[in-house]
């Protein structure tokens, strides 16, 4: 037991270790990035949120592109709200894993609306949040009202990383061109999620108490606070809604408890983002980050307290609209690849 525990300890910080090393490669690599991205206009509002959008495809993950955008943002590349829309981009994104691993059970031969029924609704409910929370953002950034509520990197952790990072950093760019260091830095930010992931305890929804505490509880908050505590635990919105997969597969879960577990799971998603900004001697990023958590917080408890039956009943309708045919599920996709192309290239 002590032993797995130091074991633990170690693999915690040498992801911490990597994940640090990968913003600073970001941010050594980002200003090189400015021409691209000028080149396909990423700094407004509408392509930011499909850049975003496309990077989570690209990772399978919304976490290590929201990281990104903050690196981006601070140094220069991005402006405060073409940031806030690549984060906002970077979590509608991250709703597609778990429809890919919906997919792949329905593959195996389980219920097809059982195992898609998560990633449908995944972005339905991440949709129909965090783009009227997007709009609120905005008008909170340009009125300025969060402004004092910033955090910057203490000086001494500054000077600490600095110290340890900065060599690796100037090393591995006198030997590789600046994308070479942009995929270096993404690969230790990817690196640094999957160690993290090793620490984690490990769940089999199948056979562990939670499917049997899912299947036992209906009520809305209570789901919506699972949802909250297990992706503060697993640092990734797309790794605490695939649990959900194979729980929904056996019937453990049923569909109106799917809805506030997403709820919760789209606002603890920022635990890893709001660390990051702390790390970036960016003091605006933590309050970019900040205003997002509020906007999405405030839209999802004005659903859970004033209109979740019938919030609910219309995710369901869409839900039936989707999965009734193997039609509409195609449509369905191509949609999810098709609308950020048009945000980002129209």
């Amino acid at each position: 037991m002590l032993r797995a525990g130091l074991s633990r300890a170690a693999a915690a910080v040498v992801g911490l270790a990597l994940f640090v090393l990968a913003l600073e490669l970001l941010k050594a690599a980002a200003g090189e990035l400015a021409p691209l991205l000028s080149q396909w206009h990423v700094s407004g509002l509408r392509q930011s949120v499909g850049f975003g959008w496309l990077g989570a495809y690209v990772v399978l993950s919304g976490s290590p592109v929201a990281a990104i955008a903050l690196t981006l943002y601070s140094t220069a590349v991005l402006n405060d709200l073409a940031a806030l829309g690549m984060m906002t981009g970077s979590r509608l994104g991250a709703s597609f894993i778990v429809l890919f691993v919906g997919f792949l059970y329905y593959l195996r031969g389980e219920r097809r609306v059982a195992s898609v029924a998560i990633g449908v609704l995944a972005f339905a409910v991440t949709a129909t949040i965090y783009l009227p929370a997007l709009a609120l953002g905005v008008f909170l950034l340009q009125r300025g009202w969060l402004d004092g509520i910033q955090f910057g990197t203490p000086a001494a952790l500054e000077s600490a990383i600095d110290l340890v990072f900065d060599p690796i950093v100037v090393w591995i760019q006198s030997i590789v061109p600046f994308w070479g260091v942009f995929i270096a830095g993404l690969a230790a930010l990817l690196g640094a999620f999957k160690v993290f992931d090793s620490v984690l305890p490990e769940v089999d929804p199948e056979r562990s108490r939670f499917a049997n505490l899912a299947n036992a509880i209906y009520r809305p908050m209570v789901m919506f606070f699972i949802g909250a505590l297990f992706t503060s635990m697993t640092l990734s919105v797309s790794v605490s809604l695939t649990l959900l997969v194979p729980l929904s597969t056996r019937g453990y879960i049923r569909r109106e408890n799917i809805v506030p577990y997403i709820m919760g799971a789209n606002i603890t998603t920022f635990v890893d983002t709001l660390f990051a900004s702390l790390l970036l001697n960016s003091p605006r990023a933590f309050t970019i980050v900040l205003v997002e958590v509020i906007c999405v917080s405030f839209f999802s408890l004005i659903i859970l307290l004033f209109m979740y039956r019938p919030y609910q009943r219309i995710m369901n309708q869409l839900l039936d609209t989707v999965l009734a045919n193997r039609w509409s599920m195609l449509t369905f996709v191509a949609v999810l690849i098709a609308v950020p192309l048009l945000l980002l290239f129209l």
